[in-house]
């Protein structure tokens, strides 16, 4: 691996890789995202490795990361033509390379339209990805993530170089500002204002921080993303640490994914034996260097405060709000963190421009945004969309909509302190601020589709032992409210709730959102919020002792 000292030294390299490459050559790209892993896609690359091995240098065969259409895995891609082929086996894999190497396609193996039995052979046809915008994600079937290279090969990096080498960490932080970037991982903060927070702290040691933690229910983007391509992810990271003055950064991430965790580490020692982390990156004078941390198994180690806390070698508890991570964080200096999703759309828009990021999206939600859709759909995955997208495209388009033609009932977004909306809401907007309005914030982006026999109290209920069994049960709004509240709720779906539920409900949820210490306790009254507003006679019914709403 060469030491780039300078971005002409990584820019002729880059250039040496895209001419060491021949376009024309088929290359074989085969999911091993965490669906299509499940589904052993080990075994389906190692017979293409092993058949492919045995044909020369004729076709390449690449492992990556997620696809995203997780239902129909494992899933392949072949170039040039990006053509897909879903739920391969093994036993497929003469029958795909005879075919590549005659330039046809094996049509058993191609999409077929449940309804019409039309097909879709290239990516661009098929539904999952034809209604998709994969500014983030779409880069995955080129790159095996264990090898930079591919990264290089893809633009990567390119946005680093630009910002060290005709940027100031001024102009940085204002392209960032202007882009309206919002912060992905649930608030829809403005990164670059809290960015500017950071930068002008008085204390001159900063740190920043990638939240990869992603404990949120259904929720699985981060993880495709970091396993995916990890070095969006720190390329983003270590131009934001360049805006704000931070020489020190860490990458926070779950303790039980291994494949994730053997990707980032080779990531950050890749970075760092190309001479993009350590000291003078690329002959700027610029030193930065990264660490890889794990959660300790709690949902709560998520939260800003408790992550930085874990990172310092703490129990992972919330500190007060009144304190600002921004200027008093980790080791109580001032500490940026934002999620992967927020970090992995820095370079985009160095390289691109504010202009164009906000060419994308909405009017107050720019860009795209990376959603797990599961629950009662046909066409789970990962999606990626521009802001301000109809749920109903989501949904129906994208997700073929509810399984065994069964009638949908409620969209919830937001995981365990999200929020539920009914199906008339169908043509809402994807946008921070017009899904909060409506009771359902996005959230990190977890989609979960109800059809019309789901329970919406079983729903909260389940989400309210969740958070039960999270909480640090540091601050007692939170570890008592929540019991209270769960046990009401189980009394409710084992049909003995009494007079004055529903109204003690209402009392806990002003008592938790009001007095808990972090946002566990303050929002996990939300899903019930947004039941309350939609579906409240599904609630009285179980009170009054009436037949159970459907």
């Amino acid at each position: 691996m060469p030491k780039l000292h300078t971005a002409a030294e990584l820019e002729k390299y880059r250039a040496e890789i895209l001419a060491s490459r021949d376009p024309a050559k088929p290359c074989i790209a085969v999911c091993a995202g965490a669906a299509c892993d499940g589904m052993d896609s080990a075994a389906v690359a190692a017979a293409f490795v092993a058949a492919a091995g045995k044909l020369g240098d004729k076709i390449e065969v690449r492992t990556t990361g997620c696809h995203g259409y997780c239902e129909k895995g494992p899933n392949v891609v072949v170039t040039p033509g990006d053509i897909c082929y879903f739920e391969v086996q093994p036993a497929d894999v003469p029958d795909i390379l005879a075919a590549t190497l005659k330039g046809e396609v094996v049509e058993r193996l191609v999409y077929k339209d449940p309804n019409t039995g039309a097909k879709a052979v290239h990516m661009n046809e098929v539904p999952f990805y034809k209604h998709q915008t994969r500014l983030l994600i779409g880069d995955n079937p080129k790159i095996d993530p264990m090898n930079i290279d591919d990264y290089f090969a893809v633009g990567g990096y390119a946005g680093l170089v630009k910002a060290l080498t005709t940027m100031t960490p001024d102009q940085v932080l204002d392209e960032v500002k202007k882009a309206n970037l919002r912060g992905r991982g649930g608030g829809g903060f403005p990164a670059g204002s809290k960015w500017e927070t950071t930068r002008n702290a008085p204390e001159k040691t900063k740190y920043v921080i990638v939240n990869g933690h992603e404990g949120e229910s259904a929720a699985f983007m981060d993880r495709a993303m970091l396993t995916g391509n990890p070095h969006k992810v720190l390329e983003g990271l270590i131009i934001g640490a360049y805006a704000i003055g931070a020489h020190k950064g860490f990458m926070y991430t779950r303790h039980d994914m291994p494949l994730l965790e053997k990707h980032v580490r080779n990531a950050l020692a890749q970075a760092k034996e190309y001479g993009l982390l350590g000291t003078d990156i690329l002959g700027s004078g610029f030193d930065f260097e990264c660490e890889l941390h794990f959660d300790v198994g709690i949902f709560v180690s998520g939260e800003s405060s408790a992550l930085m806390r874990s990172i310092e070698g703490n129990a992972p508890e919330p500190r007060p709000k009144y304190i600002r991570t921004s200027v008093n964080g980790i080791w109580d200096k001032p500490s940026n963190l934002n999620n992967v999703e927020t970090w992995a759309n820095v370079p985009q828009i160095i390289n691109k421009g504010a202009e164009w990021f906000t060419s994308i999206g909405s009017e107050k939600s720019k860009g795209t945004k990376l959603i797990s859709l599961s629950g009662n759909v046909v066409n789970s995955g990962i999606v990626e969309v521009p802001m301000g997208t109809p749920l109903r495209t989501l949904v129906f388009d994208i997700g073929g909509g509810v399984r065994d033609g069964k009638t949908l009932k409620a969209i919830h977004f937001g995981g365990a302190m999200g929020g539920s909306i009914p199906a008339d809401l169908i043509d809402a907007p994807l946008d921070f601020d017009g899904m909060s309005k409506l009771g359902a914030p996005i959230g990190a982006g977890g989609l979960l589709l109800m059809d019309e026999d789901t329970d919406m109290i079983e729903v909260a209920r389940y989400l309210m032992d969740f958070l039960v069994n999270e909480s640090c049960g540091k601050c007692v709004p939170c570890r008592e409210g929540m019991q209270q509240m769960l046990q009401i709720l189980t009394r409710l779906t084992e049909g003995e709730g009494k007079k004055g539920d529903l109204e003690l409900l209402e009392d806990l949820i002003e008592v938790t959102g009001t007095a808990s210490l972090c946002a566990l306790g303050k929002t996990s009254g939300d899903p019930l919020k947004s039941m309350f507003r939609y579906f409240k006679p599904e609630y009285e019914s179980r009170i009054a002792g009436g037949s159970e709403a459907k």
